[in-house]
């Protein structure tokens, strides 16, 4: 009796572990988009105060971490995906 049950806890483990495995890139990719999109909001205010060439930089740092956060976004969204298959 105790064998059986250290065999299906073990089984558990390993499934909850494999569980784990497949949401682990889902989370990631969705922390990146998260960072992203902080910076991204950090580039745009700082572009609306500041002027000239500086405006400008900004505004390009800030689409550029807008596409970032985009591409990130929709990998996590695959990896949910692909969790749920």
């Amino acid at each position: 009796m105790k064998t059986i049950t250290f065999v299906l806890s073990l089984v558990a483990i390993g499934l909850s572990a494999a569980a784990f495995a497949q949401a682990e890139p889902a989370a990631r990719e969705t922390g990146k988009a998260i960072g992203e999109t902080a910076k991204q909001g950090a580039q745009a205010v700082k572009g609306a105060t500041s002027s000239g060439p500086a405006k400008t930089g900004h505004k390009l740092a800030a689409k550029a971490h807008k596409a970032s956060a985009r591409h990130h976004a929709r990998a996590a969204k695959k990896d949910v995906k692909d969790t749920v298959k």
